[in-house]
């Protein structure tokens, strides 16, 4: 049944506008740390590190959560349209493969998503002449991020579910991230799904922000994830039909 389910996730999202958003969004942060690296060389030490700071910088703290929202909103885009949802509650599938089957799907383009991440930092760092080894921790940070991803993306198919408009789960992504600079500046950044991306890439930070709190971030990621999870699984069992 699950597969079924996946099957027919995959045949809804061959949209472009997600392969484009998740190929084409990532390189904005991408030049714009570019540049940012390249103007403050004069009070930053070249380097692959410093670059990577730099383009997570716009990354982690402001793309990522509303690329994650455009996904998960399409992804419940076509059951809020028309009939599709009384088709879906009348469907003789189990809820928790509905749910799961987007969030596999999610993860998908979340794991497109963070690798390309990555070719882009390389290209990057080699067309502005970046010299040295790469540093085997931004492999660490992205897989990092993947989880935080994960956790993430659970939280914006339950808004995208019980919302049936399409950008508002996109606008609370944004400011979610927004608002999460000002929390993990506080220490408090496990409390956020939001703030998980930028402490699990590392974002703007020369020392990585888990020394000694790999834990407690694992178990918020994990935490977040089985949640979320939960609460969607919960809400469609309880949801009825509906009249429009």
């Amino acid at each position: 049944m699950l597969i079924r389910c996946i099957r027919s996730e995959k045949k809804k999202s061959r949209h472009p506008i997600l392969w484009l958003a998740t190929l084409g969004i990532p390189l904005i942060p991408t030049i714009m740390g570019t540049f940012n690296y390249l103007s403050n060389l004069t009070i930053i030490t070249p380097g692959w590190h410093n670059l990577w700071t730099q383009e997570t910088l716009f990354y982690a703290n402001f793309f990522s959560a509303p690329l994650t929202g455009l996904c998960c909103a399409y992804l419940w885009r076509l059951e809020h349209r028309n009939h599709n949802w009384n088709t879906l509650m009348t469907a003789p599938v189990p809820v928790w493969a509905v749910v799961l089957s987007k969030l596999l799907v999610a993860c998908k383009y979340l794991i497109v998503t963070q690798v390309w991440i990555g070719v882009l930092f390389l290209i990057s760092g080699t067309c502005i002449g970046v010299h040295g080894h790469i540093p085997a921790e931004i492999f660490v940070y992205l897989l990092r991020g993947t989880l935080a991803g994960t956790a993430l993306a659970a939280l914006q198919l339950f808004l995208s579910m019980i919302i049936r408009s399409f950008t508002l789960p996109i606008i609370f992504a944004l400011f979610g991230s927004i608002a999460s600079i000002y929390v993990t500046a506080k220490g408090m950044g496990f409390l956020s799904p939001y703030a998980l991306m930028m402490l699990g890439m590392n974002a703007n930070h020369a020392e990585d922000m888990l020394r000694g709190q790999l834990i407690p971030f694992l178990a918020a990621g994990i935490g977040s994830l089985v949640l979320f999870y939960l609460l969607s699984v919960a809400y469609l069992k309880k949801v009825d039909i509906k009249s429009s």
